[in-house]
């Protein structure tokens, strides 16, 4: 599914390092390091009238992020917190909201890989837009397995949450000239490791499965519905498992933030059901959850 733009979009205000910009001036230097390597890391947040959705976990996984990264200048969540507000405040956004939420190592000297170069400080930029789940939940998608790969950790660990997404990105360019909503990607071991853009579960014989987070991003969303599903007495388990084992699942459904919880109706030209009752019966308990996770600000 592509998504649209909205012309609701087209004169917000957008958070660039300490102010507010106009959408027509909002800019990062050439020397960024987001612009010379894609050396930034990221966060994708939805609003709802509740608040932020998870707010406090995205914001620490920021901060490690960039402290795996080595950041030398990780700004604090009071103010983090607070360029978010200055954000939607600006923008009178207070529902239906997506927020990409970035911070890259900053301005270098001059051209370069060397971290050393970065010597102003880091850039935080708090980017809010007016859009819609990215998917369709009623109808759901369709998926392909693609060539590309998970990176494990011994090459990139996912638990980075950065922004050289390229592995991600090939996989959904393999899903775009299938004609098919997104790919999905196997680890190095041949094992189910996620979508390009978001976790997966499936439903068989009464219980929830879901990849194990050695080659996937542990989602925050995920994280959530594995919580839910306990707390509901819902037989849930982290495990290996295969493309075949996927085929033929009592139901399929990817989880994200910017996405919530959809049903997956193909894989690989085999149908998926998204009528069994588990399955539903999760995403509906999710529907009330998702708005008990929110945080004011």
């Amino acid at each position: 599914m592509l998504q649209k733009s909205n012309p609701k979009n087209d004169n917000i205000q957008v958070f660039i390092k300490d102010r507010l910009f106009a959408r027509s001036e909002a800019k990062v230097s050439v020397f960024d390091s987001s612009v010379q390597g894609g050396d930034a890391v990221w966060e994708g947040l939805r609003v709802y009238p509740e608040g932020v959705v998870c707010l406090d976990k995205h914001l620490t996984r920021l901060q490690e992020s960039a402290k795996t990264l080595m950041f030398a200048d990780i700004p604090s969540k009071e103010f983090i917190k607070n360029a978010i507000k200055q954000t939607l405040d600006a923008n009178g956004m207070t529902d239906d909201t997506h927020i990409r939420l970035t911070l890259t190592r900053g301005e270098k000297i001059t051209s370069g890989m060397d971290p050393r170069l970065n010597q102003n400080g880091s850039c935080l930029i708090v980017l809010s837009e007016w859009k819609p789940l990215v998917y369709d939940n009623n109808q759901g998608i369709k998926v392909i397995s693609t060539s590309q790969r998970r990176n494990s950790p011994q090459f990139l660990d996912s638990k980075i949450h950065h922004n050289n997404l390229l592995n991600n990105i090939i996989a959904k360019i393999q899903a775009n000239v299938a004609g098919k909503d997104a790919g999905l990607m196997l680890d190095d071991r041949g094992f189910v490791a996620e979508l390009n853009g978001s976790n997966l579960f499936m439903v068989k014989n009464g219980k929830v499965f879901t990849p194990f987070g050695h080659a996937c991003l542990p989602g925050i969303t995920r994280n959530s519905v594995i919580k839910m599903c306990l707390k509901n007495d819902i037989e849930i388990s982290e495990e290996d498992i295969t493309l075949s084992q996927f085929y033929n699942a009592d139901g399929v459904f990817a989880t994200g933030t910017m996405g919530e919880l959809t049903p997956i109706v193909e894989i690989d030209g085999r149908s998926i059901s998204k009528n069994n009752s588990l399955q539903i019966k999760i995403i509906e308990l999710f529907k009330t959850e998702v708005r008990n996770l929110c945080e004011k600000i």
